[in-house]
């Protein structure tokens, strides 16, 4: 599920060792991994409201009151509430953060994170009038991206951690062309879009 992606990111960041000297170029408070208990479980929750619980109770509000047919959104037509709406909870996060734990240091990949998905959709909007990207593959190009700048920063996070996000991204998108949900083209638009632009973001934020 594209909304889960995220959620899925930030699980695989907090709660695989990472320790303090294995980071080049951050200061050990861009070490998600060394965050307490009590923040990254806040973090989930926030994230899980805004990329999940809320875009999906919109979802079935939109459907239930016929701007969309299904919650799959098979035509783009049906696609660009949804993306808008996505947009909007996304830049809500990230607002949310930026304003709201100004108290508390948090590490720049949170706030990155967040705003890749700001910038993703926004771009989305504007790709949904061309073509039909597929959401799923640029959610996993999305959660590629941020494994990859996360991994370019830390010694011993793991390549075999952005090998295995390739490979999960593999899955995604042979599985969407094996339901003849997207042409090979929607496909690599949707997954190069979110690798490259959560790279960037993640990066140099």
């Amino acid at each position: 599920m594209p909304l889960f992606m995220p959620i899925y990111a930030l699980l695989l960041v907090m709660f695989i060792p990472a320790e303090e000297q294995q980071f080049y170029g951050l200061e050990c408070l861009d070490c998600i991994y060394l965050l307490s208990f009590q923040v990254k479980k806040a973090l989930l929750y926030m994230f899980m409201i805004f990329c999940v619980i809320a875009p999906g109770i919109s979802f079935m509000l939109l459907k239930r009151n016929g701007v969309i047919n299904t919650l799959s959104m098979e035509t783009r037509a049906e696609r660009t509430a949804p993306i808008i709406i996505m947009f909007i909870y996304c830049l809500g996060l990230y607002l949310m953060l930026t304003y709201t734990t100004n108290t508390v240091t948090l590490p720049k990949f949170i706030y990155s994170l967040a705003l890749s998905g700001v910038i993703v959709t926004g771009l989305f909007v504007l790709l949904n009038q061309w073509k039909k990207v597929s959401i799923h593959a640029a959610s996993a190009g999305m959660f590629t991206g941020f494994i990859l700048a996360y991994t370019s920063f830390n010694l011993k996070f793991g390549i075999g951690m952005f090998i295995g996000s390739i490979l999960i991204s593999g899955i995604v998108m042979t599985a969407r062309s094996y339901l003849q949900k997207h042409t090979m083209q929607e496909l690599i638009v949707g997954w190069f879009t979110g690798v490259f632009i959560t790279f960037i973001v993640n990066y140099f934020y």
